[in-house]
């Protein structure tokens, strides 16, 4: 009965074990003559990343030039190096394929039409009437408007040589002349499409990038390719084709740089806000030691998450390493922005421990330093519970986003990760505040003592 239900549920062959398996499968038999492979990409992200970047793919190159044969000329050969680069998944390197659709030209002969009394303009006329169709009235069918269209039949105009035959009026007789007495037919190679940026014609290069390489990476493996390519001279570049790498990495150039703005700017406002609550540079360092020891467990956990050995056992059956969705992840903005978030949470611990430290302290007034120590003692072990409860239910709330696996876990799952890391390792900060406090007021009651002396 099992067997028979999961037969139900599972129509996949059994070496299919994800969409990359798909994919794989996918570019096996395209193969092709005339068929081109693609970047992995599902119909909604093809769509937001058309949006982002213009291409429909995360990663490109966009070569511009005067002459479209020049650009796809200079693209074919870029992927043909792209290939090469580490990093990048050969499957998915297309240039696109610019010149090469047929084309079929009515090149208007203007001797001939002039000895008929007939303008260029006269001929064109004619020929979008008979083979395109005119619009010669319109009609009304409720809020809907519909163009009526007046052409040649279909058989008439459905090849070239049955073109030739249309004929068209003449000013100079009554006779009318065919089509083929006043135009040449000329077959020819076109664009398939034809875009441009900047004032300039352009072309793309798609490509995407391995699973275990970020795209920033992946992107400057190629320029250093690329370049090298070029001061060699294995590879040309035309005059006047120019090139530019684009994609989704520029997005994350642009959040690298306001991270670096960003990261510094809150551990200082952290600072700040722990100094107007203690109104002590010396206490309000205490409590931000925090943030570096979870700093550290974050990194850690991140380091943990790229090792096979990491989570590697079963739990009720179920596989930790499946169910924690345990793989290499890289420095992205979604790691950084976890970083932001642990960085808020990891102080409640110190601040905490540092509050009822220094409340006992002015009630108490030690005066030596086994007082000193045993006020500490004492309010260390007072509020060991109340930092453990919140650091705890603080590591369940992240544990559902470790563990998801829909829409957004993607993004979700490495801000989590550093976070959930740092709370663990930041557990410490409960054991450092109290023995740092209670170091400061011993050399204070030093201080002082050494001062009467």
């Amino acid at each position: 009965m099992k067997t028979a239900t999961a037969s139900i549920f599972r129509q996949w062959r059994d070496h299919i074990q994800s969409p990359d398996d798909i994919w794989d499968e996918i570019t096996k038999v395209t193969q092709l003559p005339g068929i081109t492979s693609a970047p992995k990409l599902q119909p909604i992200e093809t769509r937001l990343i058309m949006l982002q970047t213009g291409m429909r793919a995360p990663m490109g190159i966009k070569v511009k030039g005067p002459n479209l044969a020049a650009i796809e000329a200079f693209g074919l050969e870029l992927e043909k190096h792209l290939r090469q680069v580490e990093g990048v998944k050969d499957a998915a390197v297309f240039a696109d394929r610019i010149v090469g659709k047929p084309y079929i030209e009515l090149e208007i002969d203007r001797a001939a039409i002039a000895r008929h009394g007939l303008s260029v303009a006269d001929v064109q006329g004619y020929i979008e009437a008979s083979i395109g169709g005119t619009a010669v009235t319109q009609t009304v069918e409720g809020r809907e408007r519909y163009n009526v269209r007046v052409r040649y039949p279909r058989e008439l105009r459905n090849d070239p040589e049955a073109a030739k035959h249309i004929f068209i009026p003449s000013k100079n007789s009554n006779n009318p002349i065919p089509l083929s007495d006043l135009v040449k037919t000329n077959y020819t190679a076109g664009a398939q499409m034809i875009k441009s940026e900047d004032g300039f014609l352009v072309g793309y290069v798609l490509f995407d990038k391995e699973n275990d390489y970020p795209e920033i990476d992946v992107v400057n493996n190629a320029k250093v390719f690329l370049e090298e390519k070029i001061a060699s001279g294995a590879l040309l570049v035309p005059a006047g084709i120019s090139y530019r790498f684009a994609g989704n990495y520029e997005q994350n150039l642009r959040a690298t740089s306001r991270l670096r703005i960003i990261l510094p700017l809150t551990l200082l406002i952290i600072f700040m806000i722990q100094y107007l609550e203690f109104r002590s540079l010396t206490i309000s360092a205490m409590v931000f030691t925090g943030v570096f020891v979870a700093f550290a467990g974050g990194f850690i956990m991140l380091w943990l998450y790229g090792q096979p050995w990491f989570l590697d056992a079963k739990l009720f059956g179920e596989n930790l390493r499946d169910l924690f969705q345990v793989h290499p992840v890289n420095l992205s903005v979604a790691v950084w922005v976890g970083f932001l978030a642990l960085f808020g949470i990891v102080t409640d611990d110190g601040v905490l421990m540092a509050t009822y430290l220094r409340e006992r302290f002015d009630t108490l007034k030690p005066s030596s330093t086994q007082e000193v120590r045993a006020a500490v003692l004492e309010g260390a072990v007072r509020r060991v519970r109340p930092a453990m409860m919140i650091t705890a239910t603080t590591l369940l709330g992240f544990l559902p986003i470790l563990t998801s696996t829909g829409r957004g876990s993607d993004i979700m799952a490495p801000m989590a990760i550093p976070a959930f890391g740092g709370l663990l390792i930041e557990i410490i900060s409960i054991f450092i505040v109290p023995v740092l406090f209670c170091l400061w007021k011993e050399a204070g009651l030093r201080w002082k003592k050494e001062e009467a002396i």
